[in-house]
């Protein structure tokens, strides 16, 4: 194991030294976390379409439990049970569209230097114009939970279920449970329990009551994840563990247009219609997914039923409710419905990310809203939804409870229903009569291969340095 205790003390001091100015140690998180032994008892996998690039590139690194899509460099780092999803990847030949196009000489790669990733999703979808063909996340610690959709990263720590989501960080502390897509940040500290969307054309900001975070979402003397939404994902993980215990499985039942990974939990009576993607440790019980919905990475959809062209953003929990049409659920957002005490969410409602409804009686949010922070009654509903109609009528500023939005309001309901209409068409929601293919088509043929670590000697816990490629 010395190896491998070298490896996580050299990510420790790189990172520590980039966040030097916040006199913030990486140490007793990373101790605390890292488990040796349970990082021998997991295999790694790569999956192997014929519609994604292959090359996989692993070298001085553990990549315990991890699952590698596309293209991807992995030095000197510790990838424990993360999803690195390449399958947005850009390539050569493609423009990048800013002032004047770049073109692409080469295809994109996600690259992973002297980094712990512990439960992460990345997903390879990044708009960082100084790098087109590279994704880089390097000298960075992200803990359990975390989103790195599309966020190059560089010198930073992310607390557990916090998002990064289109942008670039360096040097950043992200708090646990923050959610941010500001554009590009150097040297900041977010706050736990901030939502923040920053644009040259609107800025939307909430903040959670610290009573509310600490009870949901917190962090033990250990440094350690605590809280409601904590305990809900722990209490399930062996049921994703199960999965790994044996190699192949009977494939669960779904239209030939729909795809449903490997490396998902399907229980009860789940019922499937087309066009319908289920990711890799999506965990599905008694759930309905109506024609066009798809289920993302680390999302719950137990007890509910999504009516179709529903979007669950990765990391989104969905308990005893019911969503509408084209209704978009955000990121590690936790609808916590009861049979007594159900959730319905209307037509065409905007869910925004770190969302948190867990009321103690049934509500309803009627169709075309924009629904946010803290609900846990019928009265927080006046202080955290609008009516997508009256948000587009504003002009400059809005303060409703927490949440405070400046801007043009039609610009901000335009960018995310462009944003949703995107994410149909990409992961198959629109396939019909061969045309729209997306990943729901493109992943029903999608074989997995498995690698391991050395299990005695110095490089215990270390995988071998391999190649492959086509």
């Amino acid at each position: 194991m010395d190896q491998l205790k070298q490896l996580n003390d050299r990510i420790i001091s790189r990172v520590n030294v980039n966040l030097s100015e916040f006199d913030f140690d990486t140490e007793g998180f990373v101790t605390n976390a890292l488990d040796y032994e349970k990082m021998l008892k997991f295999y790694a996998f790569y999956g192997i379409t014929s519609h994604h690039p292959i090359y996989f590139h692993f070298k001085n690194s553990n990549v315990a439990g991890s699952y590698f899509l596309g293209k991807c460099y992995v030095g000197r780092s510790a990838i424990y049970k993360s999803d690195i999803r390449g399958d947005e990847l850009k390539r050569r030949g493609d423009n990048i569209r800013c002032a004047k196009n770049i073109p692409l000489v080469e295809d994109e790669m996600i690259t992973i230097r002297d980094s712990l990733l512990y439960k992460t999703l990345v997903h390879s979808n990044s708009h960082n114009l100084e790098s087109p063909e590279q994704f880089g996340i390097h000298n960075t610690i992200s803990a359990h939970y975390v989103n790195i959709h599309g966020s190059t990263l560089e010198g930073c720590f992310l607390g557990p279920f916090a998002t990064l989501d289109l942008m670039n960080l360096h040097s950043c502390i992200v708090g646990e449970f923050a959610y941010v897509q500001a554009g590009e940040l150097f040297h900041r500290k977010i706050d736990p329990g901030t939502v923040w969307i920053r644009n040259q054309s609107f800025e939307f900001k909430y903040k959670f009551k610290k009573e509310v975070l600490k009870k949901y979402v917190g962090i033990n003397s250990s440094h350690q994840p605590r809280g409601i939404i904590y305990d809900f994902v722990k209490e399930r993980e062996h049921d994703y563990e199960k999965l790994f215990d044996v190699m192949n499985l009977e494939p669960i039942k779904a239209p030939k247009s729909s795809a449903v990974n490997r490396y998902a939990v399907i229980q009860g009576r789940t019922r499937i219609g087309e066009n319908v993607l289920i990711s890799q440790r999506a965990f599905l019980d008694n759930a309905v997914m109506g024609d066009g919905s798809n289920a993302q990475e680390n999302t719950y959809i137990i007890h509910s039923t999504l009516e179709g062209l529903n979007v669950t953003a990765h990391g989104g929990k969905i308990i005893h409710s019911n969503i509408g049409l084209e209704t978009f659920v955000g990121f590690n957002s936790f609808l916590n419905g009861k049979p007594d005490a159900s959730i319905k969410i209307g037509e065409g409602c905007v869910v925004m990310p770190h969302t948190i409804i867990d009321p103690v009686a049934a509500i309803k949010i009627p169709d075309e809203h924009l629904v946010w922070g803290f609900i846990g009654s019928v009265e927080d509903i006046k202080t955290n939804t609008i009516a997508l109609d009256d948000l587009a009528e504003v002009r400059e500023s809005l303060k409703i409870g927490k949440m405070v939005f400046n801007g043009k309001g039609s610009v901000f309901i335009d960018a995310f229903k462009r944003r949703i209409a995107q994410i149909l068409l990409t992961n198959g929601a629109l396939f019909e009569n061969g045309e729209k293919r997306g990943h729901a088509q493109d992943d029903q043929n999608i074989s997995f291969n498995i690698i391991q670590p050395y299990r005695t000697g110095a490089r215990k816990g270390l995988y071998p340095s391999v190649r492959i490629q086509p």
